[in-house]
């Protein structure tokens, strides 16, 4: 992605890149869902994405696993690796990328903490987008780069989870994000997009368009016209 593409795409909502991605069908239109920044007031943020994967593990103070074991030898896009025991994922997060971290659903345990952002965001890390919990609040809205998830948990990844592999394809919800796909995160919108990257460029046609047309539809009705009149006569079909 060039450094021009990603200043158009910092220009579009949130709201307009699902827009355009429901018009390619794209699964899921990208949204990223139930996922919201650690703190408020955060500005728009466009990165590729570096994917972690965690699995399942036990502990005394957890001795079930929640989760379905990982594909012992997943699909990657080329890049992707297992992670050598003992090796912090947050050190292989890449430069300029935002780090989509993908833990099993149902675990009450943080993927996330203090110490493995700060690591993160050392090592030039955009963001942090957690399908799943986070902990140590304080010091992650103490950061310059966001950190986004879906919940918090007093609890370590330790009792619950561990770090799996990197650059393997996640899946959140109905969006499966791939390493190097575009994560939007804006705060305005409160909303998570990921765009695939073999879908960017029709994205960054697209958006003008129908952004374009909303500006339209929006001054009619603000004009006192009915919204069906300003869809038919800006949106078509």
């Amino acid at each position: 992605m060039s450094a021009e593409q990603f200043q158009n795409l910092a220009k579009y909502t949130a709201c307009d890149v699902s827009d355009a991605l429901l018009k390619l069908n794209v699964p899921g239109a990208g949204f990223l869902a139930d996922i919201a920044p650690v703190k408020s007031k955060t500005p728009r943020v466009v990165a590729p994405a570096s994917t972690i994967l965690f699995a399942p593990k036990t502990s005394p103070s957890f001795p079930k696993p929640v989760g379905p074991k990982p594909d012992p030898d997943p699909p990657s896009n080329g890049d992707g690796s297992k992670i050598s025991p003992g090796t912090p994922y947050a050190d292989l997060v890449k430069q300029d990328t935002i780090a989509v971290l993908s833990q099993p659903e149902g675990q009450v345990c943080a993927v996330v903490g203090g110490i493995n952002a700060v690591r993160m965001e050392q090592l030039g890390a955009k963001g942090v987008l957690v399908s799943g919990r986070v902990r140590d609040v304080e010091a992650l809205g103490g950061l310059k780069m966001q950190v986004w998830c879906k919940g918090t948990s007093s609890v370590g990844a330790g009792a619950q989870a561990s770090a799996w592999a990197v650059g393997y394809p996640v899946a959140i919800g109905d969006v499966v994000v791939n390493s190097g796909d575009i994560i939007m995160l804006d705060g305005a919108e409160n909303s998570a997009v990921a765009i695939p990257k073999d879908k960017l460029d029709e994205v960054l046609k697209l958006l003008p368009k129908l952004t374009e047309a909303d500006d339209k539809c929006m001054a009619d009705v603000l004009a006192g016209g009915s919204v069906k009149e300003a869809f038919a006569k800006h949106r078509g079909k």
